[in-house]
C-alpha cells in the first residue's frame, strides 16, 4: 500500500470516525449497522486508494460507499419499511455534501445524547461513547473497565440493539429533558475519566489512554455545547487532574499525595486551559457540581504560585458541593477540608455523620479517617483505619503508601 493512501486512511479514521458514524446512524437509527457499513467502506479504501489515488474528499468518498452498504444491508434484512427511505435520503445528502461542503455536518452531539439516553444501561454509556464517537475497540475498553472482552462486546451489542429496536431518536432534546440528559452525558464521560485516573501509574497503560480519550470527549462537548457551563466545568476538572498526572508517582513508583507533589512537574498549559474553561463556565452564571469540583482543584493549583493551600476556601466550596451533590466523595472531601482548615475535631465529626453503608468499601473514607484520627492523637484507631484503606485499593503504590502511614504509628 502506498504511504500516502495509508496516511490518508489513518487521518480520516482519527479525525472523522465519530462524525461519519454519527451522520450515518442519525439517519438509519442503527449504530451497529453504521459501524459495519463504515468498516466496509474503509476496507474498500484500503483496496482501491493505493491504485486509484486518494480522492479529493476522502470523507465524502467513504460516506458514499458506506451509505451504499447500508442500503444493501437494509434490503437483505428486510427491516422496517421506512428505513430504506431514510437511507435513500443519505444518498441525496451525501451527494449534496460532496458538492457543496468541505466537510459534512458534525452530528456527534446527537450520538452522545443517544449513548447517554436513560434507556441505555448506565454501565454501557461510557463504553458506548468511547467506541462509537472515538472509535476505540471493545478489547481496549474492556481492559480499562476490568471486564472480559467478550462481556464488553455483549454489553455494547445490547446497547446498540436497544437504540435500534426502541427507535431512540438521534436528536438533541429540548428543555427540560435537555438538562437531565446532559447530566447523563457528563457523568458518563467523567466515569470514563476516573476509570483511567484511579488506575496504575504506567503512562502507556490502557487506563491512561481511556482517561485521555475522556478528556477528548470533554473538549468535543464544549465545542458542541459552548453555552453549557457544566461541560466547561467537567473539562476544567479533568484538565486540572491531568495536569498533575506526572507528579502522582516518583520515578521509583512511589505514590505522592497531592499536597506533597513536586509542582514543577505539573503541566502549566493544562492548568491554564482548565482555568479558561472554568472562567467560561462562570460567565454563564449557572452553577453545578462539576464547576465546584473544578474550582476546588483550581485552589490546589494556586499552590504553584503561592506555596500554600487555602483550606478555608476549599471547605467553603465543599459546603456548596454537598448541597448540590451530597455524594460520598464530596462528604469525605468536606471533612478533610474542615480538618485541614484548623478544626480536626469538627472535620472528624463531619466524617462520622456519613452513613456506614456508604463507607464500608470506600477506600478514601478510610484513608481520611486514619489521617484525621492521627491529627486527634488517636493513634491506634488511625493505624486500623490506614490498614483498612490499604486493603481496599488495587494500586500497589497507593497500598504501600497507606501501609507506611499505618506503620508510622505502630509502637
Amino acid at each position: 500500500m502506498s504511504e500516502s493512501a495509508c496516511q490518508a486512511i489513518e487521518t480520516v479514521v482519527q479525525d472523522s470516525y465519530g462524525r461519519l458514524i454519527a451522520y450515518l446512524a442519525a439517519r438509519s437509527g442503527d449504530v451497529a449497522g453504521a459501524e459495519d457499513a463504515l468498516g466496509d467502506a474503509l476496507v474498500a479504501a484500503l483496496n482501491r486508494w493505493p491504485a486509484e489515488g486518494v480522492p479529493d474528499k476522502p470523507e465524502a468518498w467513504l460516506l458514499h460507499v458506506a451509505r451504499n452498504r447500508l442500503i444493501d444491508a437494509t434490503r437483505r434484512k428486510q427491516v422496517r419499511e421506512k428505513s430504506e427511505t431514510f437511507l435513500r435520503q443519505i444518498a441525496e445528502d451525501a451527494a449534496t455534501v460532496a458538492k457543496t461542503h468541505e466537510h459534512f455536518p458534525d452530528e456527534r452531539l446527537k450520538l452522545l445524547f443517544v449513548c447517554g439516553h436513560p434507556a441505555i444501561d448506565p454501565a454501557a454509556r461510557t463504553p458506548l461513547m468511547l467506541q462509537t464517537v472515538l472509535g476505540i475497540d471493545a478489547a481496549r475498553i474492556a481492559s480499562a473497565f476490568l471486564v472480559s472482552p467478550a462481556s464488553m462486546s455483549q454489553r455494547l451489542v445490547r446497547a446498540k440493539n436497544k437504540i435500534r429496536d426502541a427507535g431512540i431518536p438521534f436528536r438533541v432534546p429540548e428543555s427540560p429533558e435537555l438538562e437531565e440528559r446532559v447530566s447523563f452525558v457528563l457523568d458518563a464521560i467523567y466515569a470514563g475519566y476516573t476509570t483511567g485516573w484511579e488506575s496504575l501509574m504506567e503512562t502507556a497503560s490502557t487506563h491512561h489512554a481511556i482517561a485521555a480519550e475522556a478528556v477528548a470527549l470533554g473538549r468535543m462537548l464544549t465545542q458542541l455545547m459552548p453555552r453549557e457551563p457544566e461541560a466547561h466545568g467537567l473539562l476544567a476538572l479533568m484538565l486540572h487532574c491531568e495536569a498533575r498526572r506526572a507528579a502522582r508517582y516518583t520515578p521509583e513508583g512511589k505514590f505522592v499525595p497531592l499536597d506533597q507533589q513536586d509542582m514543577a512537574l505539573w503541566s502549566e498549559s493544562m492548568i491554564d486551559e482548565a482555568e479558561r474553561h472554568l472562567f467560561s463556565a462562570a460567565r454563564l452564571q449557572r452553577m453545578g457540581r462539576y464547576q465546584l469540583e473544578a474550582a476546588i482543584q483550581s485552589v490546589h493549583a494556586v499552590r504553584a504560585k503561592t506555596g500554600h493551600i487555602d483550606w478555608k476556601e476549599i471547605a467553603l466550596l465543599y459546603e456548596g458541593l454537598v448541597r448540590i451533590a451530597p455524594r460520598i466523595g464530596s462528604l469525605v472531601g468536606r471533612a478533610v477540608a474542615i480538618a485541614q482548615a484548623g478544626e480536626p475535631a469538627a472535620g472528624f465529626a463531619a466524617l462520622e455523620k456519613i452513613s456506614a453503608d456508604q463507607t464500608l468499601s470506600y477506600q478514601p473514607y478510610w484513608a481520611t479517617r486514619g489521617h484525621l484520627l492521627r491529627l486527634l492523637n488517636r493513634n491506634d484507631e488511625a493505624v486500623e483505619a490506614f490498614n483498612r484503606a490499604a486493603s481496599l485499593t488495587d494500586d500497589p503504590a497507593l497500598r504501600e503508601h497507606l501501609l507506611q502511614l499505618a506503620a508510622a504509628g505502630v509502637g
